[in-house]
C-alpha cells in the first residue's frame, strides 16, 4: 500500500512540477540560452524525494522533465543531460534526508530540510547544470555562477519552509502511510 501511495504522490507531483517549471517560471537567458530559471518547479520533486524516498524523487524529476519537454520543448533538441539533472534534483534531497533523519522525530526540522535542499542545489544547480550549459552551449562559468548562486540563496530557504509546512500539514504523507 505504501508503494502505491508513493507512486501516486510522485505522479501528481511530477505533473505539478511540469506546470510550475514550464508555465509558471521566470527564465533568464544568456547568449540566447536559458541560464537561470526562477520558480517553484523543482519543489514538488524535492518534496517527493524527502517524503517518499530518493528513487521516487528521482523518477518524479525525470518524468517531469520528459513530459515538460514533450509539452513545451523551448525551441531546442532534447538533451538527456537536463533529464539527469532533474532526476538528481529530486533524488539527492531524499538520499541526504534518509542519511541524516532522526527516526524518533515525526517531522523534520527546517534546518534538516535546508541541508537536503542545499546539497542538491550545490551539486546540481551550481555544479552539473552550469557544466552542461558550458559543455553544450559554450556559456562561460563566470556568467552562470553568480545568478545561479543568488537564486539558490533565495530558493533553498523558501523551498525548505514550504516543504516543512506541507509535511507538517499532511502528516508525512507517503512515508507515514497515513493521509490526513
Amino acid at each position: 500500500m505504501r508503494s502505491f501511495r508513493s507512486l501516486a504522490l510522485a505522479s501528481i507531483m511530477s505533473a505539478l512540477s511540469v506546470v510550475l517549471t514550464r508555465f509558471a517560471s521566470i527564465r533568464v537567458a544568456f547568449a540566447g540560452v536559458e541560464g537561470v530559471r526562477l520558480g517553484l518547479g523543482p519543489l514538488p520533486n524535492i518534496l517527493v524525494g524527502i517524503v517518499a524516498g530518493p528513487l521516487y524523487g528521482a523518477a518524479s524529476g525525470a518524468v517531469s522533465d520528459l513530459v515538460g519537454y514533450a509539452l513545451s520543448p523551448m525551441g531546442g533538441a532534447y538533451m538527456p543531460h537536463f533529464t539527469l539533472t532533474a532526476a538528481l534534483m529530486g533524488g539527492i534531497p531524499g538520499f541526504v534526508y534518509q542519511m541524516l533523519r532522526r527516526k524518533d522525530r515525526r517531522h523534520p526540522s527546517v534546518a534538516l530540510i535546508m541541508v537536503c535542499v542545499g546539497a542538491s542545489s550545490l551539486l546540481v544547480s551550481l555544479g552539473l547544470t552550469p557544466y552542461f550549459l558550458n559543455l553544450l552551449f559554450g556559456l562561460p562559468y563566470k556568467a552562470l555562477i553568480p545568478p545561479r548562486a543568488a537564486a539558490a540563496v533565495i530558493e533553498v530557504p523558501v523551498y525548505s519552509i514550504l516543504i516543512r509546512a506541507v509535511i507538517v500539514r499532511y502528516g508525512g504523507m507517503a512515508r507515514s502511510g497515513r493521509s490526513r
